[in-house]
């Protein structure tokens, strides 16, 4: 019996028209909880009749980061899919008098998979962004900047031949953590020194607040952006 995650991807997939047929999808893995649900997905719809679509995984090797996990390697590959490691210097790229952050860290990143989808002929970069993500960058972006935007589950970009798509967008935070410790995934932890999640924190407890944890009222508000075109 499939998990009822992976009904609310088929949901997102539906309603954001995010696999189209003949798509060569590179994904962005971490090796945490929220891209391995995403691999173990995709993996599962590539045996469905019907589907015609490719997936590869690239997991961005930083300063911060450890090797990509053997034991979460040997996994994903037995759900046939490859996982290529991109080594980045990223400390050696912070130009003088500049300090290093999450937000710059994260855009280079970001860079190295774009350059790598491009140059390998991928059309789509898929990214683990969840439900719980994208309301709060929602209300990140909302009390700092003033304006409403998120993250969008189909962002189609005009300077590249590329989509970013997140198959995640309707998949609570907590629903993941329990799917990810039933399956024993192994987690892998950054050790950068440099984080500063204070303004994403506040925006998860924020969150909490505002909806009382509840899934339904989380996804009522997805409702309202996705109304308003904001998705």
């Amino acid at each position: 019996m499939q998990p009822k995650l992976f009904s609310l991807i088929d949901k997102a997939a539906f309603d954001f028209d995010l696999f189209g047929d003949g798509r060569k999808i590179l994904v962005g893995a971490s090796g945490g909880k929220d891209s391995t649900l995403l691999l173990e997905y995709l993996s599962n719809r590539m045996k469905r009749r019907g589907t015609n679509f490719t997936v590869e995984a690239a997991y961005v090797k930083t300063d911060f980061a450890p090797e990509f996990n053997g034991e979460l390697l040997s996994l994903v590959e037995s759900w046939g899919i490859k996982v290529a490691t991109i080594p980045v210097d990223t400390l050696a790229r912070v130009k003088e008098g500049r300090k290093m952050n999450c937000w710059w860290c994260s855009t280079q990143r970001r860079k190295e998979l774009l350059d790598y989808a491009i140059k390998n002929g991928f059309d789509t970069l898929a990214l683990g962004h969840h439900l719980d993500d994208i309301l709060e960058t929602f209300l990140m972006n909302m009390m700092e900047k003033g304006e409403i935007s998120t993250m969008t589950p189909n962002f189609r970009y005009e300077k590249y031949p590329l989509s970013i798509i997140r198959p995640l967008a309707y998949c609570p935070v907590g629903m993941i953590s329990e799917r990810a410790e039933e399956m024993g995934w192994r987690r892998m932890t950054c050790t950068c020194t440099y984080q500063d999640n204070s303004g994403r924190k506040d925006a998860r407890r924020r969150l909490e607040l505002l909806t009382g944890g509840s899934f339904d009222e989380k996804m009522r508000m997805m409702e309202a952006l996705r109304k308003d075109g904001k998705l």
